[in-house]
């Protein structure tokens, strides 16, 4: 996969449908318009039977390469991130906030704004 400038959000997402559609109670990713994103080899595509998601992956391997939202932003997961870069994720590509967090199932100690819906609006008090 190759990206191309930079993400247009860095975010741990904690709504329902990445909570569902990715398996993992806070989804830590990246976010990139879809000509920012390439990808080399084969992939398939797997649509949400209900939602406006989609997630492109490895025939060979399984692994998740993106997913596209509801925005048609092209979501990386941090992990497949990371495994690029040696096991750390750069610090440009760090989330810089949490989304939907009105619908964790986890609480999170951090610095980063704790949005309660999407990247605007009411930010949860700690």
């Amino acid at each position: 996969m190759h990206l191309h400038g930079a993400p247009a959000a860095r975010a741990n997402c904690h709504c329902n449908a990445c909570r569902d559609f990715y398996g993992a109670p806070v989804l830590a990713a990246t976010a990139w318009s879809p000509e920012q994103v390439g990808v080399d080899g084969a992939t398939q595509v797997f649509a949400h039977p209900s939602r406006s998601l989609t997630r492109r992956f490895c025939p060979q391997c399984g692994e998740t390469m993106h997913g596209t939202n509801r925005l048609d932003m092209c979501v990386v997961p941090n992990a497949l991130l990371a495994r690029a870069h040696d096991g750390k994720l750069p610090a440009e590509l760090q989330p810089t906030m949490h989304l939907f967090y009105r619908h964790r199932v986890l609480d999170v100690r951090d610095a980063l704004p704790k949005y309660l819906d999407g990247w605007d609006g009411p930010v949860h008090d700690e």
